[in-house]
């Protein structure tokens, strides 16, 4: 039986790092591929929270105090504006990084999800694309909050 340190000065530290970065570059592609998807399910949300709320429309209170005022209508349109672009972003800078880990190894096609790509690049782009999924969830969520004020009444009615 090997022990680490003879599989390390056989094989060497460079081809053990390709090694384990084409065996992770893989687990990146299929987190960024569920990313995609579950950025498309909320912008499917968006839009579904867009069409539900009509301008001037009366809440179930029976109240006119309680109907929900144009700021209300404003701020659920700026949010989801704001959720969409996030979303968007978030998409845009997964669909990148696939791009680019499948660029780096377009050698063979079966092997095109196992390239290698700068770690620190991949981490930052992951970041960021996380990132902006996280604000589209917290923007969707304060629309969703306003959505909820144009069709059953103002927060502040009780």
């Amino acid at each position: 039986m090997a022990s680490a340190h003879s599989i390390l000065s056989e094989a060497g530290i460079d081809e053990i790092d390709k090694i384990l970065s084409k065996g992770t570059t893989s687990v990146h592609v299929t987190a960024l591929d569920g990313l995609v998807n579950v950025n498309s399910l909320f912008t499917v949300a968006v839009f579904v929270g867009l069409s539900l709320a009509t301008p001037g429309q009366r809440s179930l209170e029976d109240s006119g105090a309680c109907d929900a005022g144009e700021d209300i209508v404003k701020n659920l349109l700026i949010f989801e504006v704001t959720s969409f672009s996030a979303f968007l972003f978030s998409s845009l800078i997964a669909q990148g990084l696939k791009l680019a880990i499948i660029i780096n190894n377009s050698n063979e096609l079966h092997d095109a999800v196992k390239g290698h790509i700068n770690n620190k690049l991949l981490r930052l782009g992951m970041l960021a694309s996380a990132l902006g999924s996280i604000m589209g969830c917290v923007f969707l969520m304060l629309s969703m909050v306003n959505v909820i004020q144009i069709r059953l009444g103002i927060l502040s009615c009780g």
